[in-house]
């Protein structure tokens, strides 16, 4: 499958904090889920693709082509969504994209009313008066109007109510039907990447810890429950992360087919997405 970005051996060093030779790949026509506690390296990894911040080591690809050798034309092709807005408050919709004709060459604005009637954006109420979805979904007209390849969400769903992500979540959805649309969707609101997400990237400490299709992690994976007991007669070879409780031993397995054959008396249940990060992020690792 062709990779709208590539990543290869990506380093970016802080005094207390490093990206440690990130690899990845986020394939073209697909969404891809990019979860880690705060502080884990979501945003760092985001600002060295959109070339905001110098990275030490490694390369990225842009359609193949590596990033210092594009021409500042790619931007165009890249939306941006943030958790917060960037537009100035005293302006209006109206004056919004009457910028963006100037900034963006493929800027589209019969488009942008379209969107903007679309999400019942009133035209000329102030951006201050919106609340927080309708300032995400003026971002994302934005992004759609100058007809965006490639979809980068930082947290941009956070604090909004169920209803407001939802209707996000299905423009996203609408979005990805064109198999050279491209979407990157940094969240910590894991129902939403379950929804949505065509692969899970998690990120820990600055390393990509893995890369999973999420239809392969909900259908491999397993979270066993047991006693104290029980866990210490088990073979540990397949078991990744380990969680000790007051009332028992929580565990993450890789294969939980091949683990039920062996432990056929076990319990192992099929996980949700966020089971499988919630062990993986506080598990202590099965050596």
């Amino acid at each position: 499958m062709e990779a709208a970005i590539r990543i290869e051996g990506l380093v970016k060093n802080y005094e207390k904090f490093s990206l440690d030779h990130i690899n990845l790949e986020i394939p073209k026509g697909s969404i891809v889920g990019l979860v880690g506690a705060n502080g884990a390296g979501k945003t760092t990894l985001i600002k060295c693709i959109l070339g905001i911040i110098k990275r030490d080591a490694g390369e990225i690809y842009v359609d193949g082509e590596k990033l210092e050798e594009k021409n500042d034309n790619w931007k165009n092709q890249v939306g941006m969504v943030l958790a917060e807005a960037n537009f100035h408050e005293t302006m209006n919709a109206v004056q919004i994209g009457r910028i963006m004709e100037n900034i963006f060459s493929q800027w589209d604005a019969g488009l942008y009313e379209t969107y903007l009637n679309d999400f019942k954006l009133e035209h000329k109420k102030l951006i201050k008066d919106y609340s927080r979805g309708m300032k995400m979904k003026l971002q994302i007209a934005v992004a759609l109007s100058h007809r965006a390849k490639i979809l980068i969400f930082d947290e941009a769903t956070s604090g909004l109510d169920p209803l407001v992500r939802d209707d996000l979540l299905d423009i996203l959805l609408e979005y990805i039907q064109d198999e050279a649309h491209t979407v990157l969707l940094s969240s910590h609101i894991i129902s939403d990447l379950e929804k949505v997400s065509d692969y899970i990237a998690f990120i820990q400490n600055g390393r990509l810890l893995f890369v999973e299709n999420k239809d392969e992690i909900l259908y491999r994976y397993g979270v066993g429950k047991c006693s104290k007991e029980d866990y210490s007669t088990l073979d540990k070879e397949g078991i990744l992360r380990l969680k000790r409780g007051v009332l028992g031993y929580e565990f993450l397995v890789q294969d939980r087919q091949a683990f039920m054959r062996r432990y056929p008396d076990m319990v192992v249940d099929a996980p949700d997405i966020e089971d499988v990060l919630l062990l993986l992020e506080k598990g202590e690792v099965v050596s």
